[in-house]
């Protein structure tokens, strides 16, 4: 998914990198990634654009709308079973961050020419440094604590935000029950039963992300046959 671009170097120009459902048991690993300059900042600020942490679901559905009409962006969606697949592969959350943000931000730079990333810092900043593909290797990154102060980083927050809750209540139909967000409240203990109750853990790894101690707590709690 990616909105159309402008072409030249622009002032304030960067790109704001945020995730979301990382520390979600259920739902994907959604990265986004927009492009804002001088021009788009006065028109995000009045939007009301700001931290996703800091709106509701239904307000951020209709911000992610106005922002991609405005903004070159880009999101990356991991769902379950291949989060999974790639947890096994890169065995660290950080590195596998660090892999879709990489895409997300070589996708924009596919489409629009800039010099500056601004991520929001996770684990060792190396992760992000060496998972640059060719275009993002051409850019300064800074990795900063709390970079959803910039209105770009707010913006992806924004739009992952926004593809995290449509994405778990896809998977929600698909399982034919509410996904509770967050790691391990009870709510998600009882979701995660039924699931395996009815279709096992396969059922389980292909709408939750298998590494999280919740898994543990699931299984443990089958009981016997």
């Amino acid at each position: 998914m990616s909105g159309d671009a402008p072409s030249g170097l622009k002032s304030g120009a960067r790109i704001g990198l945020d995730e979301s459902g990382k520390g979600d048991y259920f739902g994907p690993l959604v990265v986004g990634a927009v492009y804002a300059d001088d021009d788009t900042d006065p028109k995000l600020r009045e939007m009301g654009v700001r931290d996703s942490k800091r709106l509701t679901d239904k307000r951020i559905t209709v911000l992610a709308s106005e922002i991609k009409a405005l903004c070159p962006y880009s999101v990356v969606v991991i769902n379950p079973a291949r989060y999974n697949q790639l947890y096994e592969r890169f065995s660290n959350l950080n590195r596998l961050l660090a892999w879709a943000h990489a895409r997300a931000l070589e996708n924009v730079l596919g489409k629009v020419r800039c010099d500056l990333a601004i991520a929001d810092q996770f684990g060792d900043e190396s992760f992000l440094i060496n998972a640059l593909l060719k275009r993002g290797r051409q850019v300064r990154l800074e990795q900063r604590p709390r970079a959803e102060a910039d209105l770009a980083v707010a913006a992806a927050s924004i739009l992952a935000r926004a593809e995290f809750v449509e994405r778990i209540e896809q998977l929600s139909e698909q399982v034919g029950r509410p996904l509770p967000k967050g790691a391990s409240n009870p709510d998600i203990i009882a979701a995660g039963l039924e699931i395996v109750r009815e279709g096992g853990r396969a059922a389980l790894g292909d709408v939750a992300k298998l590494h999280f101690r919740t898994t543990e707590v699931i299984t443990s709690r089958q009981p016997e046959s």
